[in-house]
């Protein structure tokens, strides 16, 4: 007798023990100690004692198998589609989302707010400094929450989110308090409080604050994640503006100072709201010194997962170097003016706008587009939206950015390009997510871990792309072609590399509806031929009974 599963399946006689599939509870109901951490699939789960007793088993009798056993992964994951709300409930996921929400506030707001920083530094506290330099503190930033996401990511797989936002708090809070007291032209005190230590706490909330939320929302990921995307654009909006009216204010000393208090409040709010989901799986590995508990190699044989990862390197390449340098690109054109905090003009018009308003408006626009591509992704697929507007993105850098000859034009591109790049920046996760399989119970269980792969890869690139645009940008006497050029060419590199990734992911909607069509008219074929052959069998038997 054959002894596949479809064989087995056939032979298998109804047990008192083995539910019916359609009543089969949700796997992600299933205790966390019931999982083996080493499963590749869904038949390499080993139910322990803590699964038994879910199940109302004291212990499994001889020949008697329990409803993990008795399914196939597909038809289990079927039942799971079925029995998961689209939304939960209760009000602890989405308090839980507000926390998140502060997290990338505190993570990648303050990323997006440090072009204020740098231009502010290169009129007072770091007057004479060259951009590589002052590029080179925000790409620290940028260098460190992405190289160690692959620990935050492997340390929030095995439940250790808790501990992770604690220490994030504490470095975050600290290094911008420290920030407070450097000295001015003490280049390295800036580097190490302000691209060192605030970096190493960013990198804690980052990645926690997308897989935090998703053990919640397992139905609509990519509208959670866009949500928590939104507050780095939101930050980006906030801080900028409040620094700047500090430094007015106050002095640089004072004014970090009472922005080191909203960051250290809005830090420990989310330590007290983000919770990761108590049921969600949890892969605690036996020995955390294998390399295999830190890096899955069967990551790197997705192809899906190669390309994407490419596509996320291009972007890094080239696309913080537009936050960091437009402000310098608008001063430098006459489209604003650098004023220091005493009124004292040093780059530009007194008739125009404050350099950091154009930073202002991108980061606001950047929140419409990243719930306008979240509620996208779920209807047109993640990867498909996410590729559309890298692409999106690098047409309106090479075109529209080269025709920016005025204030009001340059206002349009910020609006625009503001809006697409909040999909471009928001969409990772939930693009890793949709690559894992949104359905697989057990591949989600690694989104924190190739996530965080995916990001410590592309961490290179995020520290030498806006390096390398402030020397090309300096060499080059501050024209804005070569600004230009690198950014548009990263992103549109970026765009063909999802696209390829996609390819491998599985048929587009289009070829789906293509295949149904073509199966549809071979039956439709196949039922004339049979039609005709009836007929032609009837004409022929009535022929001979004339005969």
């Amino acid at each position: 007798m054959s002894h596949s599963p479809r064989a087995r399946s056939r032979s298998r006689s109804p047990s008192p023990f083995s539910p019916a599939r359609s009543s089969l509870p949700p796997l992600s109901t299933m205790p966390s100690t019931a999982i083996d951490s080493s499963a590749t699939s869904f038949r390499d789960m080993a139910p322990g004692a803590s699964a038994l007793r879910f199940y109302g088993l004291p212990h499994i009798p001889e020949g008697i198998r329990t409803p993990v056993e008795t399914c196939d992964a597909e038809d289990y994951r079927a039942s799971v589609d079925e029995t998961i709300p689209n939304w939960p409930k209760g009000w602890r996921p989405w308090a839980c989302l507000f926390g998140c929400f502060l997290l990338m506030f505190d993570s990648w707001g303050l990323v997006n707010a440090y072009g204020t920083f740098a231009s502010y530094y290169s009129i007072d506290h770091l007057e004479g400094q060259s951009q590589i330099l002052l590029n080179l503190v925000g790409s620290t930033q940028s260098f460190i929450v992405l190289l160690f996401a692959f620990v935050a990511g492997r340390l929030l797989d095995a439940g250790h989110a808790r501990k992770l936002i604690f220490t994030g708090a504490i470095l975050v809070t600290g290094g911008m308090f420290g920030l407070s007291g450097v000295k001015v032209g003490a280049y390295g005190q800036i580097w190490a409080a302000q691209g060192l230590t605030v970096g190493l706490g960013m990198a804690c909330f980052f990645v926690s604050s997308s897989q935090v939320a998703a053990t919640w929302f397992v139905k609509r990921k990519a509208v959670a994640i866009g949500i928590v995307a939104c507050g780095a654009s939101i930050a980006g909006v906030i801080y900028p503006v409040l620094i700047r009216f500090l430094l007015v204010k106050c002095g640089f000393a004072v004014a970090v100072r009472w922005f080191t208090g909203l960051v250290g409040l809005t830090a420990l709010l989310a330590w007290l709201l983000a919770v990761p989901n108590p049921e969600h799986i949890f892969r605690k590995p036996e020995k955390w010194a294998k390399l295999q508990v830190w890096v899955d190699m069967d990551a790197f044989r997705n192809p899906a997962f190669n390309w994407f990862t490419a596509g996320i390197c291009f972007l890094f390449f080239g696309f913080y170097a537009i936050f960091f340098n437009f402000e310098d690109w608008a001063a430098s054109k006459n489209l604003a003016k650098k004023v220091t905090p005493q009124g004292e003009l040093r780059q530009g018009r007194f008739d125009t706008l404050e350099t950091y308003w154009f930073l202002c408006i991108i980061n606001g626009c950047s929140t419409i587009g990243r719930l306008a591509s979240a509620t996208m992704a779920e209807r047109f697929g993640t990867l498909n939206v996410h590729a559309a507007s890298t692409l999106l993105g690098s047409l309106l850098v090479l075109v529209l950015w080269s025709l920016t000859n005025s204030a009001s034009t340059a206002i349009a591109f910020c609006v625009i390009f503001g809006a697409v790049s909040g999909a471009i920046i928001g969409l990772p996760p939930a693009s890793m997510a949709n690559i894992l399989g949104r359905s697989d119970p057990l591949k989600q269980a690694k989104l924190g871990h190739w996530t965080g792969m995916m990001y410590t890869i592309s961490a290179v690139f995020a520290l030498t792309g806006p390096v390398i645009v402030g020397y090309l940008y300096g060499t080059y006497h501050f024209q804005s072609y070569v600004l230009q050029l690198w950014c548009g060419g990263c992103l549109f590199a970026s765009s063909i590399c999802m696209m390829i990734a996609r390819c491998y992911t599985g048929p587009s909607r289009v070829a789906k509806a293509l295949a149904k069509a073509r199966r549809y008219s071979v039956s439709v074929i196949g039922d004339m031929s049979r039609i005709l052959t009836r007929e032609n069998s009837t004409e022929k038997s009535e022929n001979e009974a004339r005969v």
